[in-house]
C-alpha cells in the first residue's frame, strides 16, 4: 500500500547577483537569468534586504522589500 504525505517537499534553490542580474538556480542545475531592470525594488535595495528572500510555491519572495518574483 502507498504512503501518502500532505507535507509538501521543501524545494531548495540558489539566488545570486551579478552586473545587473539576478541569478536563480534550482536543485535540479537550472539556472534562470533576471535583469533587475524589471525589478526596481531590487534593483535599488541593500545587499542586506537583498538576502532576506524566502522560497514560495511560485517563486521567491524578498520579505524587506515585500516583492516576488515569480519562475
Amino acid at each position: 500500500m502507498p504512503l501518502f504525505t500532505s507535507r509538501k517537499q521543501e524545494k531548495k534553490v540558489k539566488v545570486t547577483f551579478a552586473n545587473g542580474l539576478l541569478f536563480v538556480e534550482r536543485d535540479n542545475g537550472k539556472q534562470q537569468v533576471f535583469p533587475l531592470e524589471f525589478f526596481p525594488k531590487l534593483l535599488n535595495a541593500t545587499d542586506e534586504e537583498r538576502e532576506d528572500w524566502t522560497q514560495t510555491d511560485k517563486g521567491i519572495r524578498f520579505n524587506k522589500i515585500d516583492l516576488d518574483v515569480n519562475f
